[in-house]
């Protein structure tokens, strides 16, 4: 008897013990599953850790030994391909155990994930981070995603965009909560470094690329605070040197807090899983006629290895895996990109809690348009709704790097509003794509197997976890050294040594000890040349709009499922071979 059987020692999690009862008031799932949903969602608010993560050694700037951003930002892309992998493998057992009990081990693994994390925090070892958020936290956010999916869409046959809109809002909407959270509990957590005196009142060395300041003999790493940095930790000065490896970015503890926390809710949340009866629908509804299949909405369903086996499947994984590689390598990047782009040319106005406040409002955006979009298609189809999503959504890319580059010219408040406005709306139809696929897929395949169909089709998510951030990172890190090379080019070569401590001809060792950056280069540059950190995301831009004409043609080619892939159930085919 395995622990998954409906009689074994986890019998009580399984779908054959809880099936509502008569009368059982539908509403009350929902609540759970948006609970759950909160928990998980948490992961769009992972670039709030990016800047502690980066400089977990320096506590106020990144030292030569702590991770790069590249480094940093594959966590949330493991975590994304384990997210895809796990709802692959695991929506074919949540058929057959339930709501419930996928719900409690997604707590488990989500929560112990970030107990994991934790620990390689502290430790200062990037694997236990991978390991703990990356892979268990990953799995965790697989099986808690399908969890309320097709349970919803069951619940809510007459209604199965408001009710996918439902499942998946909470998820959109996670970093409303996580942002503040996690922001108050990094501040909580914090300890300024020791200060070994302020810049120009101390002895300094460089030695490959590093700072050091001489104490009594002894050469002790350091790091500047610059202004900016100066205002992330209590007790922390401008111009002020540091000792590496001193202090605390409270990363460690957070991650324990959250897991904690996490853990908690999620439990509760699974427990208020219910499944209605076999045959169960709302009281005086009934399905709408065959005739609505020209609206590509079938009463037949197809069985879940069947449904591989269309080409339908393949155009959604397409569509899915397009919509979210443009928008998912933004959102790991969000609160850096703004700050790139904006903090130099507006520092009065795209202040560090400006660019938190911008993840808050992706998340809510996102939220809003899980929602939105996903009931709308319940009115305007599947289809229409996505044509907007790739042609609305390519034009609106394209409009990021002119914002960026009028930015550059004329620092004008004007263009950030229109940065700001036009990631805004992309990420109601990024949240709107990943609301609306369940219910396309019920649309197309019937919700027989809806649930494990939708885990499958979320290795097109996998997918779009490492193009997304693998496109913004490289392309963004091929900018950035071109940046440099053509400031380097510029600066005086006198000046440069006299603020680095080294010459040109170190360029490379400087890069890579984190000891030049394009900010820096600025402060030393001839008057009147033009900072190229807002163009940086330029060329991401571009290709993320291709991808979403390419998703457009696959969305256009859609047709009905062909008949020969239908189900066809034992009693009425004694062969019972799906597509026979």
């Amino acid at each position: 008897m395995s622990l998954s059987d409906a009689k074994g020692p986890l019998g009580f999690l399984h779908k054959d013990n809880i099936v509502a009862k008569p009368g059982f008031n539908r509403w009350l799932v929902p609540p759970a599953s948006i609970a759950i949903h909160l928990c998980i969602g948490s992961v769009y608010a992972w670039s709030v850790f990016n800047p502690p993560l980066t400089r977990e050694l320096g506590v106020v700037a990144a030292a030569g030994d702590d991770w790069s951003l590249s480094s940093v930002v594959w966590i949330f892309s493991v975590a994304i391909v384990f997210l895809g992998l796990a709802a692959a493998f695991g929506g074919k057992w949540l058929e057959k155990v339930g709501p419930r009990m996928v719900g409690v081990l997604s707590a488990c693994l989500w929560g112990g994930g970030f107990v994991v994390g934790s620990l390689g925090i502290a430790s200062h070892q990037l694997w236990l981070v991978y390991l703990g958020y990356g892979v268990l936290g990953g799995c965790g956010l697989g099986l808690g995603y399908v969890s309320p999916v097709s349970t919803l869409i069951r619940w809510f046959p007459d209604r199965r965009g408001m009710a996918t809109g439902l499942a998946i809002m909470g998820f959109g909407g996670g970093a409303i909560i996580a942002t503040p959270l996690k922001s108050w509990l990094l501040g909580l957590y914090s300890e300024a470094p020791t200060l070994l005196g302020m810049a120009g009142e101390v002895e300094t060395v460089t030695e490959n690329g590093r700072l050091f300041v001489e104490q009594n003999g002894t050469l002790v790493e350091a790091v500047t605070a610059t202004a900016a940095q100066a205002g992330q930790i209590e007790g922390v000065v401008a111009n002020g040197l540091y000792a590496v490896g001193t202090g605390d970015t409270g990363a460690s503890a957070t991650f324990l807090t959250l897991g904690i926390g996490y853990f908690i809710v999620m439990i509760i949340a699974a427990f208020g899983f219910r499944v209605p009866a076999k045959d169960w629908k709302p009281e005086g509804w009934q399905p709408k006629p065959e005739s609505a299949s020209a609206g590509m909405i079938t009463r037949s369903n197809v069985h879940i290895d069947q449904a591989m086996k269309t080409p339908q499947f393949w155009q959604l994984w397409i569509m899915l895996c397009f919509n979210v590689t443009a928008g998912i390598g933004v959102i790991g990047v969000a609160k850096t990109m703004m700050s790139e782009i904006y903090g130099t040319s507006m520092p009065l106005i795209v202040t560090a809690a400006f660019a938190s406040t911008y993840v808050l409002m992706i998340s809510v955006f996102n939220m809003v348009g899980r929602f939105f979009w996903a009931s709308t298609s319940d009115y305007i189809g599947r289809k229409t709704t996505y044509t907007i999503f790739f042609v609305l959504g390519a034009a609106l890319y394209m409009s990021i790097p002119f914002f960026a580059s009028a930015t550059a010219t004329d620092p004008s408040i004007l263009w950030l509003i229109g940065f700001y406005v036009a990631t805004m709306i992309i990420f109601t139809m990024y949240g709107g794509g990943f609301a609306t696929i369940p219910a396309y897929l019920a649309d197309m395949f019937g919700t027989m197997h809806v649930g494990g169909i939708h885990g499958r089709l979320l290795t097109a998510w996998s997918t779009a976890g490492v193009l997304g951030p693998l496109a913004i990172t490289s392309l963004r890190d091929m900018s950035v050294k071109s940046a440099i090379a053509d400031l380097a080019a510029r600066v005086d070569p006198a000046a440069f040594a006299e603020k680095f401590g080294a010459g040109l001809d170190q360029i490379d060792q400087l890069v890579t000890a984190k000891t030049v950056t394009i900010a820096r280069l600025m402060e030393i540059a001839p008057e009147g040349t033009i900072d190229p950190t807002p163009s940086l995301y330029n060329t991401t831009m571009y290709v993320m709009a291709a991808l979403l004409v390419v998703a457009f043609f696959a969305n256009l080619a859609m047709r009905p499922v062909r008949e020969k892939h239908h189900y066809r159930a034992p009693e009425t085919d004694m062969r019972a071979v799906p597509g026979e």
